[in-house]
């Protein structure tokens, strides 16, 4: 959902990701010929994702440390001629293209 926030097509690189919560660890299980749909409807229980500049991150990261709260950069924001999101994770790499919608 992450490309509907864009008003240009930008490729946001997912390949440091968190791991994945044991909930969406047993759906996967269970749904392993729909791997590519968790990730793009549910995010595959991601958390919160916040895009902003990497010098803001790293202070957002210490921040958070103090309130015993796992964050991390988990990947970055490149031009592209489409809007598309690429995946690395312990499942597999996944991508889904987007549009912007009228």
């Amino acid at each position: 959902k992450v490309l509907h926030f864009f008003n240009q097509p930008l490729r946001i690189v997912k390949d440091q990701v968190l791991s994945i919560p044991i909930l969406f660890q047993l759906i996967a299980k269970h749904n392993q010929d729909n791997l590519k749909e968790l990730y793009k409807v549910f995010n595959m229980g991601h958390r919160l994702e916040i895009y902003t500049k990497e010098s803001v991150a790293y202070q957002m990261i210490e921040l958070a440390k103090q309130f015993n709260i796992e964050a991390k950069i988990i990947g970055r924001v490149e031009k592209s001629t489409v809007p598309e999101v690429f995946i690395k994770s312990e499942l597999g790499i996944f991508s889904y293209e987007g549009h912007k919608e009228i």
